[in-house]
C-alpha cells in the first residue's frame, strides 16, 4: 500500500512538472486592455465646421469657440484673430453662433468684423475694427473709439473700396441712448468721428447710400410716427426729414427702415413697429422722396417681398 501511494503521488509530481515546462515554452494569451485614463487622454476629433453662408462660396462658423472665414463653401478655413467673447456685448440676447447683424463684412475683396477690444476695466474698452483685404492672408487692426463699455446698436459698411462707414449706439437709460458715426476715407485704416442728429431716442436703423447722403431711423421702443433724420453734407449737419403719412394710416405705419436709391428717387419702407397689427401686421408703407431724403410722399401700400 505504501509502495502504491508513492507510485501514485510521483506520477502526480511528473504531470505537474511537465505542465509547468509546457507552460512556460508556450505564447502568453494577449487579453484585451482598457485603460480608463487611456479613454480620457484621447484626443477627440475636431468637429466638421457647417459654414453659415453670406454669399453663394463666403461664409463664416463661430463653432469650436473660434471666428473662421470660408471662401469656398467649407473645404477651407481660416482663423480670425478675434477672440469669440468680444463679438457679443454682456447684455446680448440672442444665438452666440452667429454674428450680431451688420456687425461684419465677408468678400474677397474686404473682410471686416467690428468688436470690442478689452482694455482692464470696462470703462476702458475700445471699439475696434480687424479687417484683411487678402482673403484673411493678413489682418490689421484699427481703433473707432476709446472709452466704450458697451454698444448697443452697431453697423458697418462700405460704398467703395476707400469710403466706409460705421454707425454704433452707447451709455443706454432706459429709452435713451448716445449714438456715434465714423467715417474712413482710406479703407478703414483711420476712423473719423462726425455729428449725429439732435436725438437720444433709440436707434431702429441707418447708414449712407453714398458719400454725402446719410440717414439714422430713430424711436424704436414706443414711436407715435416715423422719426427720419438726414444728412446731405456727410454728417456734418442733420435734419429731421418730413414724411407725409396719409391721416388713415397715421397710428398704423410709425417707424422708418434705410432708405434706398430707386430710379430717379429715393425710396423708403415704414413698418408698423413690434406691436402693429393692421393687415397682420406685415404690410408696410411705402414714401418717395426726390429731393435727396428731405421730404417724402405716400406711394402705397406694400408686402414685405416686395
Amino acid at each position: 500500500m505504501k509502495k502504491m501511494i508513492i507510485v501514485v503521488t510521483s506520477l502526480i509530481m511528473i504531470c505537474l512538472t511537465g505542465g509547468l515546462i509546457l507552460y512556460e515554452k508556450s505564447d502568453p494569451i494577449q487579453l484585451p486592455h482598457l485603460s480608463i485614463q487611456d479613454s480620457q487622454n484621447k484626443p477627440q476629433q475636431p468637429q466638421q465646421l457647417q459654414p453659415i453662408l453670406v454669399d453663394e462660396n463666403i461664409g463664416y462658423s463661430l463653432q469650436n469657440d473660434e471666428l473662421q472665414i470660408t471662401f469656398n463653401q467649407g473645404e477651407d478655413w481660416t482663423k480670425v484673430p478675434i477672440e469669440k467673447d468680444l463679438l457679443f456685448m454682456e447684455d446680448f440676447v440672442g444665438s452666440n453662433q452667429e454674428l450680431v447683424d451688420h456687425s461684419y463684412l465677408i468678400s474677397k475683396e474686404r473682410t471686416i468684423f467690428l468688436h470690442m477690444e478689452q482694455e482692464g476695466y470696462v470703462e476702458d474698452n475700445r471699439v475696434v475694427v480687424t479687417y484683411s483685404e487678402d482673403q484673411g492672408n493678413t489682418w490689421e487692426n484699427s481703433v473707432v473709439a476709446e472709452s466704450q463699455p458697451f454698444i448697443g446698436f452697431q453697423k458697418i459698411d462700405f460704398l467703395s473700396d476707400q469710403f466706409g462707414y460705421i454707425i454704433f449706439t452707447g451709455e443706454r437709460v432706459m429709452s435713451e441712448e448716445a449714438s456715434y458715426i465714423y467715417i474712413t476715407n482710406d479703407g478703414g485704416a483711420n476712423w473719423e468721428l462726425t455729428n449725429h442728429p439732435d436725438t437720444t431716442n433709440l436707434v431702429y436703423h441707418g447708414g449712407f447710400i453714398d458719400e454725402m447722403t446719410g440717414f439714422l431711423s430713430v424711436g424704436y421702443r414706443i414711436p407715435d410716427q416715423p422719426d427720419l433724420h438726414v444728412t446731405q453734407d456727410g454728417g456734418n449737419t442733420w435734419y429731421k426729414a418730413q414724411i407725409n403719412v396719409p391721416a388713415e394710416y397715421s397710428e398704423i405705419f410709425l417707424i422708418a427702415e434705410m432708405p434706398y436709391q430707386e430710379s430717379d428717387h429715393l425710396t423708403v419702407l415704414v413698418n408698423q413697429g413690434p406691436e402693429g397689427d393692421y393687415q397682420g401686421g406685415r404690410v408696410k408703407g411705402k414714401f418717395i422722396s426726390k429731393d435727396q431724403g428731405m421730404t417724402w410722399e405716400f406711394a402705397g401700400e406694400v408686402e414685405p417681398d416686395e
